[in-house]
Formats: C-alpha cells, sequence, structure tokens
C-alpha cells in the first residue's frame, strides 16, 4: 500500500558551548514501528540533497530526518565561533532531534561527512543505529582529497543570478552524476543564500573550512569502523578520490565488512537521486 510521503520543514534549538542555534530539517512521513530513518549531508551541502531519496523511502511508510548541519543554509551560522563547526556538535545535535522525535531505533544515510559522522555514531556503545550506509566515504581520506574539498568549502564567490549560479554547481558538483535538469535546478534551488545587494552566495558558512587548515596528513578512523557492529552498506563512485577502490574492498574485508556497490561514470559523491541508487539503498533498509 502506498504511504504518505508529505514533508514539512522545521527548526529545531540546539545548545553549542556559546548558547544556542537552530538548524533547519526536513521530516517525511510519520513516524512508525519500522525505525526512523536519518540522512546526513556533506561538508558543503543540506539536507534537502535528500528530498528524491525520502520522498520514495516516505512512501514506502518510512519516517525520514533530513536535517541541515549549523553552518549551511537555512541553518543558523557560527561564524563567531567557527571552532564550533566540529563532529561533537555535529552529532549533538543530531541526538537532540532524534531524542525530541522519539526515535529509538535508527537507519543512517550519511554521504561524505555525513557518513563519517553516522560510523562514529554506530561505533559507539549502545548506538541506536540498525542499519548504516555509508555514501562514498571511507575511514581512511587521502589529504589530498581533503585539501579539494577545503579549497572549494573556503570560497565566497558571488553569483549574478539563478542561471550563473545553476552553472557553477553544475560544474563543481559534476562528479555526482546528475543527469536530469529538473535535479540540477533541485540542487540550485537550495544550494545558495541571497545577500544583501541581492546578489547569490554559497548557503553554507565558508569558514566551515577552518578546521581542515589543521589537517596535514591523511585522516585514519579504521579503529572507528571497525568498531561497527550493524549491517552495512558502502555506496562508492567509480571515479571518487575520497573513496579509492583498494579502500573501499579492504571496508568489505574488515569490521561490519560492509556490502559495496559501485557506480559506473560517477565520482565523489553519488547524488542518490537516480532510480535504481534509491532502490539499491531501499532494499536494504527494508525491515
Amino acid at each position: 500500500m502506498t504511504k504518505s510521503n508529505t514533508m514539512q520543514t522545521s527548526f529545531f534549538t540546539c545548545t553549542d558551548p556559546f548558547g544556542t542555534h537552530r538548524i533547519a530539517y526536513t521530516e517525511w512521513g510519520q513516524a512508525s514501528d519500522a525505525p526512523t530513518i536519518l540522512c546526513a549531508h556533506g561538508l558543503t551541502r543540506n539536507g534537502r540533497d535528500f528530498d528524491r531519496i525520502a520522498e520514495a523511502l516516505a512512501r514506502q511508510g518510512r519516517h525520514v530526518l533530513c536535517p541541515t548541519m549549523v553552518g549551511r543554509n537555512p541553518s543558523d551560522f557560527l561564524s563567531a565561533h567557527p571552532e564550533g563547526y566540529v563532529y561533537a556538535q555535529y552529532i549533538a545535535d543530531i541526538t537532540a532531534l532524534l531524542a525530541a522525535k522519539k526515535a529509538t531505533t535508527v537507519d543512517w544515510i550519511g554521504t561524505s561527512m555525513g557518513g563519517l559522522i553516522g560510523m562514529m555514531v554506530a561505533a559507539a556503545p549502545e548506538s541506536k543505529i540498525r542499519r548504516l550506509v555509508l555514501n562514498d566515504i571511507a575511514p581512511f581520506i587521502p589529504m589530498a582529497a581533503l585539501q579539494r574539498i577545503a579549497a572549494y568549502a573556503g570560497l565566497m564567490a558571488e553569483f549574478a543570478d539563478k542561471a550563473q549560479a545553476e552553472r557553477y554547481i553544475r560544474q563543481i558538483y559534476a562528479p555526482f552524476g546528475i543527469t536530469r535538469d529538473a535535479d540540477w535546478a533541485h540542487m540550485a534551488d537550495h544550494a545558495f543564500r541571497t545577500l544583501p545587494n541581492g546578489k547569490l552566495v554559497l548557503g553554507h558558512d565558508p569558514l566551515i573550512a577552518e578546521a581542515f587548515k589543521a589537517v596535514h596528513e591523511d585522516v585514519d578512523l579504521w579503529p572507528v569502523y571497525d568498531a561497527i557492529k550493524v549491517p552495512t552498506l558502502l555506496l562508492r563512485g567509480e571515479n571518487s578520490d575520497v573513496l579509492p577502490a583498494e579502500t573501499a574492498v579492504e571496508m568489505t574485508q574488515r569490521g561490519p565488512k560492509a556490502r559495496l556497490i559501485t557506480y559506473a561514470g560517477i565520482g565523489h559523491a553519488p547524488a542518490l537521486m537516480d532510480e535504481a541508487q534509491i532502490a539499491d539503498v531501499g532494499g536494504f533498509l527494508e525491515v
């Protein structure tokens, strides 16, 4: 039977070392006996990236939450305290949101940074995560890939209009493998914020890149990955520089021994807007 795919956008107040901030989140479907699905986005992205897959999962009767992390529009920024843009804060915010929604069991879909957060949450004792989907992310990240991501995360380019902004989006996110004009337009609709002068800039606080300036070596979180005990699905773009093929294979052999699916012709990271990708994730999360 087809279930409700109703979506609403709300705000939730979280605490931080400097006071409070609000995060935006979209909520699809309604709570049920099935685990709530939590979708966590990449470094410079936002919760609206998951609209396509969240709508499909809600039609299957699932309750889906897609928060936008602090420092990404329309959530609040911590520009006065950029040291607050850390994984501990993101985890605290999501944990508080899940508690407010009374989600006792969770299926986690994490793209890039959202996958790293998912690993940390899944590895913790008495984690709420039942199943974990890691979208093009590994516990080992080459420094060169981190430097590339940090370079565009710190940009403050201005765009005269939406058409110019969308052209930029199509260029910088070409590795996502998006093929439909409607999906590119959707990304552009939610990727920017408007300045007082009427020009558009990318929707994230460029100060989120500050944390990368202190990174001068590869990131190694293998002990975290090895502590994960739940079934794990690993999605990889064939041309990804964040998740090399040999690392993906190693992830199938240790820790939770993830099931690996590789998508041809795609880099970092699969957009999860394609029907085949949505079906792969939906099948893995069936209850």
